[in-house]
């Protein structure tokens, strides 16, 4: 708990810390210049610059504070979760007690409240000795929490960000096999009865679903509409009708369960809609493209862990 403090403490001191960065305002000029030329410019022009390819003292802090965690606690069972093809426990443990997989939320909901930056810079470092692992954190931290901070009502950031900083994890259903490349060709449906819904389909390739809590699931509540009547729910894994099937065999990434996850009359309150309805082919978008952020992080420590 000890390096969750310091990191909450790095993440203050950066949030007091001014950022500056060339806006949509900055001169033309800049962009056709060399490098000292452009930070010159910008100088004239009365912005000021921080270089962008070097790192804080706190980031540099927490990156060596990563690396530690992985090499001591990661490295040594790599190879049994690969073969197992199952996290270990202690594993999870260790990433909620270094606060890495709550790495954005505010410290009033157990967060860190570091930056979406340090996220990337955490991913990587993982990467470096196993990207499994370092699935299971870019998942939590730039999908699961990221739903919530971004969309989720304030009684439903109080009910899951707590328990997503200490030792809930989530899994986002989104794909289908008869979907193919189209994913908002779903097929999974949410018929609305009286003041709750219900929700019958079935998703595949589903990540971490073997060991998530709750998920996120794209349903269809008017499908009249198109994609356009896709809905985003909040599903808890003890509702009734929610079955997560055997895990795939894959040929790597193992530790982190690539599952089906199928929905039998999947009974969910209104109130467990994220966001607005209709609007959840917004969200994902939305929230896939910060993921891709991550997956890259993820494949840029990948590289440099396999030379």
């Amino acid at each position: 708990m000890a390096a969750a403090a310091l990191w909450r403490s790095c993440a203050k001191l950066r949030r007091n810390m001014p950022i500056y960065l060339a806006s949509w305002k900055t001169p033309p000029s800049v962009f056709k210049s060399s490098k000292s030329e452009a930070m010159a410019n910008l100088s004239n022009e009365g912005v000021v610059c921080a270089p962008l390819d070097t790192l804080t003292e706190e980031e540099i802090m927490m990156k060596e504070m990563v690396k530690k965690f992985a090499q001591d606690r990661i490295a040594p069972l790599v190879k049994t979760m690969d073969a197992n093809a199952e996290m270990d426990a202690s594993v999870l443990q260790g990433l909620f007690e270094q606060g890495l997989l709550s790495i954005e939320l505010g410290p009033e909901y157990g967060g860190t409240g570091s930056s979406f930056f340090s996220t990337i810079l955490v991913v990587e470092e993982l990467a470096k000795v196993d990207p499994a692992v370092a699935l299971l954190c870019e998942l939590q931290n730039t999908i699961t929490n990221k739903l919530f901070i971004t969309y989720g009502t304030e009684e439903q950031k109080r009910t899951y960000l707590p328990r997503l900083a200490k030792d809930l994890t989530g899994s986002f259903c989104l794909s289908e096999a008869g979907s193919g490349s189209d994913a908002f060709a779903l097929k999974t449906r949410a018929d609305k009865k009286e003041d709750y819904y219900v929700i019958n389909g079935s998703k595949m390739w589903i990540s971490f679903a073997e060991q998530a809590g709750v998920f996120f699931v794209m349903a269809n509540a008017n499908p009249s509409l198109g994609y356009k009547g896709i809905t985003c729910f909040i599903v808890d894994r003890g509702t009734e009708g929610l079955h997560v099937g055997k895990k795939e065999d894959k040929l790597g990434i193992r530790a982190t369960s690539t599952c089906p996850v199928t929905f039998e009359n999947v009974k969910v309150p209104k109130t467990n809609i994220l966001g607005q309805l209709g609007e959840g082919y917004k969200y994902a978008i939305g929230i896939l493209n910060v993921g891709r952020i991550g997956i890259a992080a993820q494949m840029l420590g990948l590289a440099p862990g396999m030379f």
